[in-house]
């Protein structure tokens, strides 16, 4: 049963804040194992999918590949992704292949932490396509489980840093994330963690599907602090992303036409977004 009380604080924290805390309950040490042996695979191997299925992104993503800011900077991460999709069709390949490391996990590991999050975050889309007066299926029409989606697990290494950097010089710069929402769990500071919690960000599609009501949040990652700041960083992020449909609800188009109508569906926009 939904507690109403609990039920406002989140309404209040994705209206005024646009970011959430999430408690989970997620073990996250064996995807983060996984990823870890992973990232040890020569840079070929880790490579070898890297551009397959470019239109809902890359399986594997290299160090210093892209610009961060207006500056230049590269990105000071690596990380590897893992589409909801394919984790749920396994071991039928629907986006792209993986590492051997990967794939000897997808059913033990992978795929029990990609229902489980998929969980949470439908939960929270409900609550949220609720308050917004909406209808039952007005999300779930957006991101059905049979469709393909940009949905995915992201395991991400951020290397030691113990001389420390300005929040100027992030490790990834200021964004917003392109879905939903996007659930982070984080082993160190720098990603305002908090102990068996996640940290939970609006998207720009909450923002284009709610007219507005609902704001992306926006973010950016800085190396852990102090101390920290002596080992690597290890985080996993899930991005619930809408399936190959338009991003806007019928009744908020109806509300506000043409203003928040990209014109695209959500795989279009998507794959625009990760080619700039």
């Amino acid at each position: 049963m939904r507690n109403p009380a609990e039920i406002d604080k989140l309404w209040r924290a994705a209206t005024e804040l646009w970011v959430l805390v999430v408690r989970t309950l997620l073990q996250t040490h064996g995807m983060l194992e996984m990823s870890v042996e992973t990232m040890t695979f020569p840079l070929a191997e880790k490579c070898e999918q890297g551009d397959e299925g470019i239109s809902f992104g890359r399986a594997y993503l290299a160090l210093r590949r892209y610009k961060i800011d207006e500056t230049g900077a590269l990105d000071t991460v690596e990380f590897i992704n893992v589409t909801s999709v394919d984790a749920l069709a396994w071991p039928n390949k629907v986006h792209r292949g993986y590492p051997p490391t990967v794939n000897t996990q997808m059913d033990s590991t992978v795929k029990p932490v990609v229902q489980k999050l998929l969980a949470v975050n439908y939960t929270l889309l409900d609550v949220l396509r609720e308050r917004l007066g909406l209808p039952k299926d007005a999300l779930e029409q957006r991101h059905p489980l049979d469709e393909p989606t940009g949905s995915e697990a992201r395991c991400i290494q951020s290397g030691p840093r113990p001389e420390g950097i300005s929040e100027e010089k992030a490790a990834i710069g200021a964004h917003t994330d392109f879905g939903y929402l996007s659930l982070l769990h984080n082993r160190l500071g720098g990603l305002q963690p908090i102990p068996g919690h996640a940290i939970c960000n609006l998207g720009d599609a909450m923002t284009i599907f709610s007219g507005g009501m609902l704001r992306s949040n926006l973010h950016h990652v800085v190396p852990p602090p102090k101390e920290q700041g002596k080992y690597e960083r290890w985080s996993l992020v899930f991005f619930t992303r809408p399936g190959n449909s338009p991003l806007i609800a019928k009744a908020i188009a109806r509300l506000f036409p043409g203003k928040y109508d990209t014109g695209q569906t959500s795989k279009e926009w998507f794959a625009r977004g990760i080619k700039n």
